[in-house]
């Protein structure tokens, strides 16, 4: 059911859910250094950010201010952590696939690095130290209880 992906309820056990929120406040905080200096830039970028998509230069700085600020925040408490996750892999995707396709790999390395942990993390799920399985425990509790 969609509600038990995106709100799981089946704890891990506590050291995985300690090693999970680790990997979520580093890897978010790491990637949201990337979203603060963008969006501390934005006007300077705005103008030579690259549009991979076609959909103009600051309309692609925003989405990846989008996802690499806003949803980092999402995945560091485990906020709707699936979900917010999409954009950050997609920028990720974008960053080594399309801008920086014909670049040595030592220059789109940091994107390859967060792409999979993005991936494996996206499979591992939040964990118990997060808001959607409180949200999810709630689901769970109201369900028993109609």
């Amino acid at each position: 059911m969609i509600y038990n992906f995106l709100f799981p309820t089946k704890p891990n056990t506590t050291k995985t859910s300690l090693l999970l929120l680790a990997v979520r406040i580093i890897f978010g905080v790491l990637l949201m250094n990337h979203g603060i200096q963008k969006w501390s830039n934005f006007q300077e970028l705005s103008a030579v950010f690259p549009d991979p998509l076609g959909l103009g230069s600051p309309i692609s700085l925003g989405l990846a201010i989008f996802g690499e600020l806003v949803c980092s925040m999402a995945f560091i408490v485990g906020f709707l952590y699936r979900l917010a996750m999409i954009p950050m892999a997609f920028t990720m995707i974008v960053a080594f696939f399309i801008v920086h396709a014909n670049d040595a790999f030592t220059v789109k390395e940091l994107a390859f690095i967060y792409l999979i942990v993005f991936i494996i993390m996206y499979i591992a799920g939040p964990g118990k130290f997060s808001i959607d399985h409180i949200i999810g425990n709630e689901m769970a509790r109201r369900k028993l209880k109609s």
